[in-house]
């Protein structure tokens, strides 16, 4: 699987992308977080907001609770605003 970084998010975890193998045990975007969490400090310090954090799977806007499976990308990405 493909994980985008954007933005303030990219900046924070030092790299605008991976791809990995994620566990089948993974099944929402929110556990991915966990499990992407758990494996860098850089990324979890970039997906610490959580209440502010924004997700896509596959280029279209989930929340958390999105289910992951056959995702062929997830990104994440800080709130956007517009002016």
């Amino acid at each position: 699987m493909k994980i985008l970084y954007f933005a303030r998010i990219r900046q924070i975890a030092g790299r605008s992308s991976e791809e990995l193998e994620v566990p089948s045990s993974v099944s929402t975007v929110a556990e991915l977080v966990e499990f992407l969490s758990t494996r860098d400090e850089a990324v979890a310090a970039a997906l610490a907001e959580r209440r502010t954090l924004r997700a896509a799977v596959d280029q279209n806007h989930v929340a958390l609770d999105a289910p992951i499976a056959g995702a062929r990308e997830v990104a994440f990405f800080p709130p956007v605003t517009g002016g």
